[in-house]
């Protein structure tokens, strides 16, 4: 949890008792606003009646004590500039005159890719993984594609799809491709969208913000039902630092 001008984002461990705020792995800072130990605490913290799932990321409000949202898409867009005053921080990833373009490429990469993988890995019948798994790879091939021609994904300009894409991407070749049976192909099999994680990996201060010891422990350490035995594979190398060529 980390306390930035009034709101902490809140993205805990999950384990045996739901999300968790754990202090016993290197990076990890526990809940160092009200040291609670479960996500699960919060919420009943925001509201002593509320029922229904806890779910991360969570945008709390330090100074009203509760929660903004836990929304992940509606967190993106009030960063994107609800503190651009306070921080003096003009970047601009939803710009106005590319939005009706961006709409329609978050909902693709969401349905097909950011939650496909979700889709193909928590099957459990054959038709529902070959319903996932198609259009997961549909997908990532017309990336390769539109990233062959341009640098991101609205062209020239960084935005808040790119961002969205991120986030699977960099989890792709170290969990879901192994974890979840996204194994048609890996990242690392695309040039294009492979010089382009680099791209977005080396952008200044993202780096910071993958730490593979923690996702990799998190997917093989939470779903039991898929890795009973919550063994942790070693996972391929990747060099993520190297040049990627699309300046």
């Amino acid at each position: 949890m980390e306390d930035h001008i009034g709101v902490s984002v809140v993205h805990p461990d999950m384990g045996s008792e739901g999300w968790e705020f754990r202090t016993d792995h290197p990076g990890a800072t526990g809940d160092r606003l009200h040291g609670l130990p479960f996500a699960r605490d919060l919420y009943t913290r925001a509201d002593p009646g509320i029922s229904g799932r806890v779910t991360v990321p969570i945008l709390w409000d330090t100074s009203q004590d509760t929660i903004v949202s836990n929304e992940s898409a509606e967190i993106i867009r009030m960063f994107n500039s609800a503190f651009d005053g306070l921080t003096g921080n003009g970047d601009d990833y939803w710009p106005e005159d590319l939005r009706a373009a961006i709409e329609p490429v978050n909902a693709r990469i969401y349905d097909t890719v950011n939650n496909g993988v979700y889709r193909a890995g928590f099957a459990t019948t054959q038709a529902a993984y070959d319903e996932a798994i198609g259009p997961l790879f549909d997908t990532l091939d017309w990336l390769e594609a539109r990233l062959s021609q341009d640098r991101y994904l609205m062209g020239a300009r960084l935005t808040e799809a790119d961002w969205r894409l991120f986030t699977t991407l960099i989890r792709f070749d170290k969990v879901y491709h192994t974890h979840f049976k996204c194994n048609r192909a890996r990242i690392v099999d695309y040039p294009n969208i492979w010089a382009y994680l680099r791209d977005l990996y080396q952008w200044p201060g993202v780096a910071g913000t993958v730490d593979f010891d923690h996702i990799t422990r998190h997917y093989y350490h939470s779903h039991d039902m898929i890795n009973p035995h919550r063994i942790v594979p070693i996972g391929p190398a990747l060099d993520l630092d190297a040049p990627h060529g699309r300046g």
